[in-house]
């Protein structure tokens, strides 16, 4: 019998997982652990300042890699848990497949609630706390079933909608000798699984639909990225020239530049956006849960009539189906497979395709219009920046294959409603969770996937200011990711709320006790950290500053001061429909 410590033994594991980069933080429970990481030859360890820094890490790798693998975090026991729970549930809301490994107690102190275990309604139950949102939380007892469980992980990771799962394992399980033949088995145990397909009878009705409607749309979400379905996605609508709106996660699935794409709706939708939703007698939405943002908190003639439009509602979770909206056809289907169906159908039925020019110029007029309405500000040379100008200049200065990484405010919204992407997965932002906080640190782990590419964080002062410490992690292993902080000394998108509704900035803007603007100097911190910091006190200097720290290629912070203008916008958010200022009625209006 040939024996090994599980702790190597599952690091072997990982290496015939094809785990290349593991993220994390140490603690006692895994320095056992750690132990074996420094052995490997295969895994690279990168060593965060906190855990939520390491699951948002992981989800950024995790898409740059284009879901075909999960990204995969450490964390110890206790605070080393819930401290990552943020970014495991921000994963989860959003299709994001991680492997979520923890230390746990020692098996043989169940029950006497050791150092840092979270144990005031049961014992030896840490791994509850992830249950409402990953796709399955383990822990482990003995050691022989380690590699069952982390077999499953991995294959339920990737498998149906993508999302995170934990691996919960008592310490001492890392120290014990196990017989290698357990491992042995589950090693290779992962087979190629056939993803649902979309048959063909309902593929051609598909197709005829949207070949015979007046005003069809395809509507992608995530799924398509996330599903690899992005070039079926644009050749069927090459072949039956039908416009294509989006989610906000579905922004990347077809080239913002090509002729049939109009843009993202809802929320912070345009105006033109959400009313040709609103017009359309067919619409085929994929791979998106019609969440709230994405379709004006539901509400009926905001983003879309549904009914009369009919939905057709394809996605790879069968509760998506209905949920929201009233669905015409419904399939429970991948994104790639059921795109690729419904366009050989369209081919075979209608070889020559359909024509609809007028549509085609429809799209490129308004397109033009709405351009026209940016170039003043995208031109200004106005000090603290107008934030369209930022946007302007980071096209300019970013490769087409660069990546665009968000957080939340404008620097998400705007890039949404107004930034072209090019790429599929080129651009990574909170979508589900919509976290403060996600940007600074999800773009290591995208530059760690993909470190040929560049990667821009936009982030806001308040999101920049939630954790500088991925300046740390930068510094230590050269991770050349440039920060692009816009700098308005506030929590600017629920400052603008705040005001429109009750007049006052009260607790979201940041001010030193003398009422006056503050804000830490992030280009400072940047360098006490040990990376480059630069403050622009020019809007000219802003594109020319960027170039140079793209072709740096070194980690760098560029700390900009931007108008805190708010992001315009023609759709619905139904939180402004429940504000009531003390002293004044307002008529409710109910979803619908």
């Amino acid at each position: 019998m040939k024996t090994d410590l599980v702790a190597f033994q599952l690091v072997k594991f990982l290496e015939a997982r094809n785990v290349e980069k593991v993220f994390g933080l140490c603690g006692h429970t895994v320095i056992a652990l750690l132990d074996a990481f420094k052995e490997s030859e295969k895994i690279e360890f990168i060593s965060v300042r906190h855990e939520q820094i390491a699951a948002h890490a992981a989800d950024g790798y995790a898409r740059a890699k284009n879901f075909k693998v999960p990204g995969v975090l450490m964390t110890h026991l206790g605070p080393g848990l819930t401290n990552a729970t943020t970014g495991v549930a921000e994963a989860g809301l959003n299709s994001v497949p991680l492997v979520h490994i923890a230390g746990d107690v020692p098996t043989s102190y169940f029950g006497r609630h050791p150092h840092q275990e979270v144990n005031l309604h049961a014992d030896a139950s840490q791994f509850e706390i992830y249950r409402p949102f990953v796709k399955r939380a383990w822990r482990v007892d003995r050691p022989e079933l380690l590699p069952e469980v982390m077999d499953k992980a991995f294959r339920l990771a990737l498998s149906g909608r993508p999302g995170p799962v934990l691996v919960s394992i008592p310490m001492d399980i890392f120290s014990m000798e196990l017989d290698v033949k357990f491992f042995e088995r589950r090693r290779d145990n992962y087979p190629e699984l056939p993803k649902p397909s979309l048959d063909g009878k309902t593929a051609e009705r598909v197709a005829s639909e949207l070949a015979k409607a007046e005003n069809p749309i395809l509507y992608p979400g995530g799924g398509v990225i996330s599903g690899g379905a992005s070039k079926a996605l644009t050749e069927l609508a090459e072949h039956l020239e039908i416009p294509v709106l989006y989610t906000l996660m579905g922004k990347g699935s077809i080239p913002d530049d090509h002729p049939m794409t109009m843009g993202m709706t809802g929320f912070w939708g345009t105006e033109f956006n959400n009313a040709a939703a609103m017009k359309s007698d067919v619409t085929l939405a994929v791979g998106t849960r019609l969440s709230e943002a994405d379709c004006s908190s539901w509400y009926q003639n905001e983003t879309f009539d549904i009914p009369p439009t009919r939905l057709i509602h394809i996605d790879i979770n069968q509760e998506e189906i209905g949920r929201n909206f009233k669905t015409h056809i419904g399939a429970v289907c991948d994104a790639k497979m059921a795109l690729e169906a419904i366009l050989e159908a369209a081919r075979r039925l209608y070889p020559d395709g359909v024509k609809r020019p007028e549509k085609v110029k429809q799209i490129a007029e308004a397109k033009a219009q709405y351009r026209e309405t940016l170039a003043d500000a995208q031109k200004s040379g106005q000090f603290p920046m107008r934030p369209e100008r930022i946007l302007a200049d980071l096209r300019a200065a970013l490769p087409r294959d660069g990546y665009v990484v968000a957080d939340v405010g404008w620097n998400k919204n705007g890039v949404g409603q107004q930034f072209p992407i090019y790429e599929p997965g080129a651009f990574v932002a909170p979508g589900g969770l919509c976290t403060m906080g996600y940007g600074p640190s999800a773009a290591l782990g995208v530059k760690v996937a993909c470190p040929d590419k560049k990667v821009v964080a936009l982030i806001g002062d308040g999101g920049m200011g939630a954790n500088v410490s991925p300046f740390a992690t930068a510094a230590e292993k050269n991770i050349a990711v440039v920060w692009v902080v816009m700098n308005n000394y506030a929590f600017g998108t629920i400052a603008g709320l705040e005001y429109q509704h009750y007049q006052h900035h009260f607790g979201t803007v940041f001010t030193t006790p003398d009422k006056k603007p503050y804000s830490p100097d992030f280009a400072a911190i940047a360098r006490a950290y040990g990376i480059e910091g630069v403050t622009v006190t020019r809007a000219e200097d802003f594109k020319p500053t960027l170039e140079k720290a793209l072709n740096a290629d070194r980690p760098c912070v560029i700390d900009i001061r931007v108008e805190n203008a708010p992001v315009v916008t023609a759709g619905c958010w139904n939180i402004n429909d429940i504000y009531v200022k003390r002293g004044e009625t307002k008529p409710g209006r109910v979803w619908e």
